[in-house]
C-alpha cells in the first residue's frame, strides 16, 4: 500500500487530499493508499490539516515529511517558487512526486528539477488535471481519426477574474519571484492541452499586459504589480498548425474559462472548460440541410466517466479530474503505461513558456528551444 504525503494545504493542497482519500473508492483497480505526513508552515496549522484531511501525522518542516521512512510519494502544492529547493530534495531523498504547475519560476530551476527526476528513476508527475476530462480525451481520439480531416488553425483561450478587482490586495502571485504572471501561471493549462492534443509549439510571439499598475498593501499604501495579469501569443506548432493563446486572470465575469476553437478541413470542434462535459462538433459530411454544431454530452462511454457515474449528462467536475489524474499517477508509480504529464514533457512546456517571455521583451518571433 502507498504511503502519501502532502507539503502545502491551500486550496491545490485540499484538492490534493480529497483525491488521495477518494483514488481508490472510484477506482477499484488501484490499491487504497495510506495517508501517512502531512507538512505545513507551522505544526498547529499542520495538526488542523491533517485532522480534516485524514492524515496519520502532522509537522510543521516540509523536510520531515521527506525523510519520513513511510512515505513513498508526495504531493507537492506550495507557492512556485519553493518547487525547485523541495521537489529537488524529494526526488533525491527516493519518493515519488506529484508536483503542481508551473515547475518553477525560471527555466534553469526547471531543468535542475527534470535532471533529479531523471537521475531519481521515480516517477514525477505534474499537476495538469484538465487533460484527463473525458471530454478532452475523446476529442483528442477524434482528431486521431481525422474526424474533421486535417487541423489547420486552433485558437484557445484562459480566462478568470480572481485579479480582475482593481481594489484587490497585492498579494504573492503579484510578485516576480511567482514567475511572469498569466503566462506561467495561466497559459501551462492550455499548453498542457496543445502537448496531448497536438504536440510542440515552434515558434511564438508574445505580448504581455498589465491591467493595474500597482495594488494596495494590507499595512498601507500601494505596491507595484510586478507580473503580468494578460498574455497574447501567436503560434506555430511544429506540424504546421497555426494558433493563438489568450490568457487573461482579470477578465471579469469568466470564472473558468479555457476556451478551445479547433479547426480543420472537414470541420471542427469547440470546448469551453465551464461547461467541462459537453464540447461541440462541427462536420461536413453532414447533408447539408442539417449541418451545424451538435452538442455530445460526456457520458459513460467515454471512460473514466463510468467509474464516477452510470448515467450520461450529469457531469463531473475539478476535483474529480484530479482523481482521475491521481488514479493515473499510481498506475504509473506501478510501472504501467499511464495519462501523465512528467517532469521531461512539462520541461517542453517551460520551455515554450520561457520562449514566450524572451518574444515579449525581445518584441520578435521566438524559436521555441
Amino acid at each position: 500500500m502507498v504511503g502519501v504525503g502532502l507539503i502545502g494545504t491551500g486550496f491545490m493542497g485540499k484538492c490534493h487530499a480529497i483525491a488521495w482519500n477518494a483514488v481508490g473508492t472510484v477506482f477499484p483497480d488501484v490499491a487504497k493508499p495510506r495517508l501517512v505526513h502531512l507538512g505545513e508552515v507551522n505544526e498547529d496549522l499542520a495538526k488542523r490539516r491533517a485532522s480534516e484531511f485524514g492524515f496519520a501525522k502532522a509537522s510543521g518542516d516540509w523536510r520531515a515529511v521527506v525523510d519520513d521512512p513511510d512515505v513513498d510519494v508526495i504531493s507537492l502544492t506550495t507557492p512556485n517558487q519553493f518547487h525547485p529547493e523541495m521537489a529537488i530534495a524529494i526526488l533525491e531523498a527516493g519518493k515519488h512526486l506529484w508536483c503542481e504547475k508551473p515547475m518553477a519560476p525560471n527555466f534553469a530551476e526547471a531543468q535542475a528539477m527534470a535532471t533529479a527526476a531523471q537521475k531519481s528513476g521515480k516517477v514525477a508527475a505534474l499537476g495538469y488535471n484538465y487533460i484527463q476530462n473525458p471530454a478532452i480525451r475523446h476529442i483528442g481520439a477524434l482528431l486521431d481519426e481525422k474526424i474533421i480531416g486535417e487541423v489547420n488553425h486552433l485558437r484557445i483561450e484562459m480566462d478568470e477574474d480572481f485579479m480582475a478587482d482593481p481594489e484587490a490586495l497585492f498579494f504573492w502571485k503579484h510578485e516576480a519571484a511567482s514567475g511572469f504572471g498569466a503566462l506561467d501561471d495561466f497559459a501551462v493549462h492550455p499548453l498542457s492541452l496543445i502537448a496531448v492534443l497536438f504536440g510542440r509549439v515552434a515558434r511564438v510571439m508574445c505580448d504581455m499586459a498589465k491591467p493595474y499598475a500597482d495594488r494596495r498593501v494590507a499595512s498601507g499604501g500601494r505596491r507595484a504589480v510586478e507580473t503580468y495579469d494578460i498574455a497574447s501569443i501567436l503560434m506555430h506548432l511544429e506540424n504546421g498548425i497555426a494558433g493563438t493563446l489568450l490568457v487573461n486572470r482579470s477578465a471579469w465575469g469568466r470564472k473558468g474559462r479555457i476556451a478551445i476553437q479547433i479547426f480543420g478541413s472537414k470541420g471542427s470542434i469547440l470546448y469551453d472548460q465551464e461547461r467541462m462535459n459537453e464540447f461541440q462538433l462541427y462536420l461536413t459530411a453532414d447533408r447539408p440541410t442539417e449541418q451545424g454544431y451538435r452538442t455530445i454530452l460526456v457520458a459513460p462511454h467515454h471512460k473514466p466517466y463510468d467509474a464516477f457515474l452510470p448515467a450520461p449528462g450529469h457531469g463531473l467536475g475539478f476535483n474529480d479530474l484530479k482523481i482521475i489524474e491521481c488514479r493515473e499517477l499510481l498506475t504509473r508509480v506501478a510501472g504501467k503505461p499511464a495519462r501523465i504529464i512528467d517532469f521531461d514533457e512539462g520541461l517542453e512546456i517551460e520551455r515554450t513558456v520561457h520562449a514566450m517571455a524572451r518574444s515579449f521583451a525581445e518584441q520578435r518571433w521566438m524559436e521555441v528551444r
